[in-house]
């Protein structure tokens, strides 16, 4: 009996499950699929107890890095950003300035820190209550996707 290889979506959702739990791990509580203000949609948009803001890009292939560069659009609404892989995901691909994250569905592992950017005071409270906001409405079942700051 041979295995199959894992496709696109099981790829992209294993690196999510596992990015999603490593953050925990490290003391953020994330959200997925989180639609940001200027229309571009975070993979991952995690909230740190010193209430930083970290927005994760999971990459799942090397086609899906090259045909979407929409990662740095990020960068005006949150305070450190990093891209997670899968452990087959060849590394050097990605450039070196944001966070690396290698996770399967189990976990992961942080191989390079996201850098602080810290953000501008009215556009972290704003985020931060939309954040609030939507985790909110989806802890009572709204199938809520938007960040409104």
């Amino acid at each position: 009996m041979t295995l199959e290889p894992l496709r696109r979506p099981e790829i992209t959702s294993n690196v999510t499950r596992g990015a999603a739990r490593l953050l925990s791990h490290l003391g953020y509580a994330a959200l997925t699929e989180v639609t940001l203000p200027n229309g571009r949609r975070a993979d991952l948009m995690a909230l740190s107890g010193k209430g930083e803001l970290l927005i994760v890009e999971v990459k799942s292939s090397v086609e899906d890095y090259r045909v979407d560069r929409k990662w740095p659009d990020y960068a005006p609404y949150c305070d450190r950003f990093a891209f997670a892989v899968a452990p087959e995901f060849p590394q050097d691909l990605l450039p070196e300035g944001p966070g690396l994250m290698v996770c399967d569905g189990f976990g992961g592992a942080v191989l390079r820190e996201p850098k602080l950017e810290t953000l501008a005071g009215a556009r972290r409270k704003a985020l931060l209550i939309g954040f609030a906001r939507l985790a909110a409405l989806r802890s009572a079942g709204v199938s809520a996707l938007v960040l409104e700051a």
